[in-house]
């Protein structure tokens, strides 16, 4: 940014002091403060008028015209899994063990411009791509790449996927499709068993407009 010259409006959800420091050097203009993740952006919060605490309801209200994930232009998220639909589970492990909510996730992935999840390849060599999630937290249509430290997919489906494309064609990134990356990394990992699970649903998962788009079931 610093090499480009650009400054961003803004940056929401969680605060840290990276965000902090970047107010500071000014590369953003605002910090829109949902949560404070450290005793920096704490600091910062009491400090710096253009830190400003943010209900959640601005942040992500589906109903809102000035949601600030719908003005957004890049979200960065993490996940559990994604499979090769694009399927992002944030709320289970791949055994099957619920982990958390769900937060603020397919509300960026569905509000912002360039939806990326960041995720290591593996984790205790359990791969994180898999063929189907066990839970589907944001739907693939709404994810545009997944960037691991072994190779960089994009999802050909979104246009903003397809012009990422394009743009990335002849750089010198690990591109290739997620197909490609799963058996890379499980060239690695080995496959593992899928997890089995009863019949009973013990969570649902509610997407941003209120459907209910899965369910987790008991281990």
């Amino acid at each position: 940014m610093k090499d480009k010259n650009i400054t961003a409006s803004f940056i929401t959800g969680g605060i840290t002091k990276y965000a902090v420091d970047m107010l500071h050097e000014g590369l953003v203009k605002y910090l829109f403060d949902v949560q404070v993740f450290d005793t920096a952006s704490i600091h910062s919060l009491h400090q710096d008028a253009c830190h400003v605490e943010t209900p959640v309801t601005y942040y992500a209200n589906y109903h809102s015209k000035g949601c600030l994930v719908d003005n957004q232009d890049i979200g960065v998220l993490g996940a559990t899994e994604v499979d090769t639909d694009f399927n992002v589970n944030v709320n289970t492990h791949s055994d099957g063990y619920i982990l958390h909510g769900i937060g603020g996730h397919h509300d960026v992935a569905a509000g912002v411009k360039l939806a990326m999840i960041l995720i290591p390849a593996f984790r205790k060599r359990i791969p994180v791509i898999r063929d189907k999630v066990t839970t589907v937290t944001a739907p693939g249509e709404t994810i545009d790449v997944v960037v691991t430290e072994l190779g960089i997919s994009i999802n050909e489906r979104t246009e903003i996927g397809k012009a990422l494309k394009e743009n990335l064609k002849n750089s010198n990134l690990p591109v290739m499709k997620i197909q490609e990356l799963k058996k890379k990394i499980e060239k690695i990992t080995g496959i593992p068993d899928k997890p089995e699970l009863s019949d009973d649903i013990i969570a649902l998962i509610e997407y941003r407009d209120g459907t209910i788009i899965d369910c987790v079931k008991k281990k």
